[in-house]
C-alpha cells in the first residue's frame, strides 16, 4: 500500500519500508511520529479515501544537507558576498501507511466538573 503525505510544504510518495529525507522535523533519532496529512492512498491501481489515514515513521537521523554556496554580486561597485547554508533535514523510515486515525472521545470525568464549576458559589457573609 502506498500514500501520498505532505510535509514541510512538499509532497511524498511512501510505502512501508521506505526511506525519505524530509525538512526537519522536531525528535530525536528513534522516536516515532505520526504523518497525518495523507493526500492519497491506494494499493496498486486502486485508490482509496484518504480521510482519517495516518502514515506512521520512525526517525533515523538528523542531518544537515549539502553546502550551497550563495554568492552575491553587483557590477563596478566593487561588491561581493559570498555565503554559505546547509538545510536542516530529517531522515524518516516509513513504518505503516494507512493506520485509522483514533479519535479521542470527551472524557466524562471533565464533564462532571463543568457542571460542578458552572453551579453558582454560595455568598460568603460578612
Amino acid at each position: 500500500m502506498f500514500a501520498i503525505v505532505r510535509t514541510g510544504g512538499k509532497q511524498y510518495r511512501v510505502a512501508a519500508g521506505d526511506k525519505i529525507v524530509v525538512d526537519k522535523i522536531d525528535g530525536e533519532a528513534g522516536s516515532s511520529i505520526t504523518l497525518g496529512d495523507v493526500l492519497l492512498a491506494g494499493e496498486g491501481s486502486d485508490l482509496k479515501a484518504a480521510a482519517g489515514l495516518t502514515v506512521a515513521a520512525e526517525i533515523v537521523a538528523q542531518a544537515k544537507g549539502e553546502k550551497v554556496i550563495v554568492f552575491k554580486k553587483r557590477r563596478r561597485h566593487n561588491y561581493r558576498r559570498r555565503n554559505g547554508h546547509r538545510q536542516l533535514h530529517t531522515i524518516l523510515k516509513i513504518v505503516s501507511v494507512g493506520s485509522e486515525e483514533k479519535k479521542k472521545a470527551a472524557p466524562k470525568k471533565a464533564a462532571a466538573k463543568t457542571a460542578e464549576s458552572e453551579a453558582p458559589a454560595p455568598a460568603a457573609q460578612a
